[in-house]
């Protein structure tokens, strides 16, 4: 009896380990040009975040992400850029300063934050290509 239910509760712990991934609707992944083609090919929601680590804005803006991935209506993934080496992708993008949230459905730019770090507006921003 008592094997039994060790038994269940380790496979019960088991399944949450493996569904936990999936109660998360918002995904942040470090950036790569693969990635933004992947989804914006695929017609899906996705936002790039340039992100400095010297930058204390920045730092709060993936706190309120990180808090925001408890939210299932976010349904999209955020992609990070190194703000200091993607130079290029900067420029391409006419992104002038680091904590700067452009925010895609597809092809097509549905939002655009500089420097803010307000739940709310973050998730509006989000919200935009959903």
């Amino acid at each position: 009896m008592m094997n039994r239910r060790w038994l269940l509760g380790s496979l019960f712990a088991a399944a949450l380990s493996t569904l936990a991934p999936l109660a998360q609707a918002l995904e942040t992944l470090p950036y790569t040009a693969q990635a933004l083609a992947a989804a914006q090919q695929a017609g899906q929601p996705v936002a790039l975040h340039f992100h400095a680590d010297w930058c204390p804005t920045c730092r709060q803006q993936t706190t309120v992400l990180n808090q925001l991935k408890a939210d299932p209506a976010l349904k999209l993934t955020v992609l990070v850029v190194d703000y200091d080496n993607e130079k290029d992708l900067r420029k391409a993008l006419q992104v002038r300063t680091q904590s700067t949230v452009i925010v895609y459905r597809g092809t097509t730019e549905k939002a655009r934050i500089a420097g803010e770090t307000a739940p709310d507006k973050i998730r509006a921003a989000l919200q935009a290509a959903l």
